[in-house]
């Protein structure tokens, strides 16, 4: 079930965001949770523009069901995920509060800017995240060392013009050079879409549901 929701608080940023229940959803019952960080083009107040791309897409207009709750925060415009590692933190800590998240099972994921997003806020907490799936993001490969426990499977397009390929290349080998565990596939003859690849493969589902704290 899609539905909009907007984040209160007095201290930090009141994020617009999405959410997706899974079927025959039960308060009882914890969930594996996905926070969900979008491109550059899904910035603004438009909740509907943010969820044009990635698992959202899939719920809103295929009715495509998933085994995890999915929360997806909108970024304000001519803003950038790293203005808001802070506020995305606590609101973090909201969801998990307010919903019964699997703190044990909790995965973060992003495409472009948002794939840029994810290692930046893993950075920032990297013992929050059981597992990360960066899709056609620039790499920090200077910091890389501190995510090098956290399994990571990223992907990108080999004729991406937006974001090259080498910047995903780059991390996997700083990642792995640091002990990591990280892994990536090259979507071959794409562009920079290749979120259209990475959310419609049910392997990086399985693998997600795989990882663990």
């Amino acid at each position: 079930m899609y539905t909009k929701h907007k984040w209160q608080s007095d201290t930090y940023y009141n994020f617009n965001y999405a959410q997706y229940l899974p079927k025959d959803f039960d308060e009882d019952k914890e969930y594996p949770l996905v926070l969900f960080l979008h491109g550059a083009g899904e910035r603004g107040d438009d909740l509907d523009i943010a969820a044009r791309h990635g698992y959202m897409k899939y719920v809103r207009e295929e009715g495509k069901e998933y085994p995890f709750i999915c929360i997806l925060p909108q970024c304000p415009n001519n803003k950038y995920w790293g203005c808001y590692t802070e506020s995305l933190l606590a609101f973090l800590d909201y969801i998990c509060k307010t919903l019964p998240v699997d703190k044990k099972r909790i995965y973060l994921t992003g495409f472009s800017m948002g794939g840029t997003g994810t290692f930046m806020l893993a950075m920032a907490a990297p013992d929050r995240f059981a597992a990360l799936a960066p899709v056609c993001g620039s790499g920090i490969v200077w910091n890389a060392g501190i995510i090098s426990k956290i399994p990571i499977f990223m992907y990108h397009g080999d004729c991406d013009p937006i974001v090259p390929v080498t910047e995903s290349v780059n991390m996997l080998r700083a990642i792995n050079q640091k002990g990591g565990n990280a892994r990536l596939k090259l979507c071959y003859s794409v562009g920079h879409e290749a979120w259209d690849h990475a959310y419609t493969d049910d392997a990086l589902i399985t693998w997600l549901m795989e990882q663990h704290l």
